[in-house]
């Protein structure tokens, strides 16, 4: 098996519990070579209310030797896809009327993002360029997978929480009663 097929399968068992990976290798006109590595690991839910989902990740990568030196360039997007299924909605009693109805909610997020470096790394042997790259894709999906989750996952979830409650709306009108009751009862 080729080194750079292991070290695919080694990123993919560790970052994606087993998702699809490829590699694929051409030489440049100027003496370097440039490849892409693909990851894709889909989400599929055992249960109707648990989400669903796709990370598709792609490495665009180009090495230049330099003497002892390789010069690296990788460009990374990560694309990805999330759906979350609610529970079923229903009209109000006092909205129902002769033709009450019920609906799923759902909440659908994807998007991609892209990001490039450029790193200069010693050449041991020929095996160097697997380590150098293979360490360059990890930290590359780390900050990724950290800029995603921080950011633009925690973004969405404020603002998703400010515009849809989550909780039963009547519920929450019967607590809001009490909230007032008990403090009818506090001011006595």
């Amino acid at each position: 098996m080729h080194p750079l097929t292991l070290i695919d399968q080694a990123l993919s068992d560790r970052y994606y519990e087993g998702g699809v990976s490829s590699v694929f290798l051409w030489d440049l006109d100027d003496g370097g070579f440039a490849g892409v590595v693909l990851l894709k690991k889909t989400l599929t839910p055992a249960t109707p209310s648990e989400p669903a989902g796709s990370w598709d990740s792609i490495h665009v990568f180009e090495a230049a030797e330099r003497g002892r030196q390789a010069h690296y360039k990788l460009t990374s997007t990560i694309m990805l896809q999330l759906v979350t299924q609610g529970g079923l909605l229903e009209k109000s009693s006092s909205e129902k009327g002769d033709d009450p109805w019920k609906r799923e909610s759902q909440v659908s997020l994807s998007g991609s993002m892209t990001r490039q470096t450029e790193q200069d790394h010693p050449l041991q042997d020929t095996n160097s360029h697997i380590s150098n790259t293979g360490r360059m894709i990890e930290e590359m999906e780390i900050k990724m997978r950290n800029l995603l989750q921080e950011v633009y996952f925690g973004k969405t979830r404020d603002v998703v929480f400010d515009l849809r409650s989550v909780e039963d709306l009547e519920k929450a009108r019967r607590q809001r009663e009490l909230q007032k009751e008990l403090a009818g009862f506090i001011k006595r």
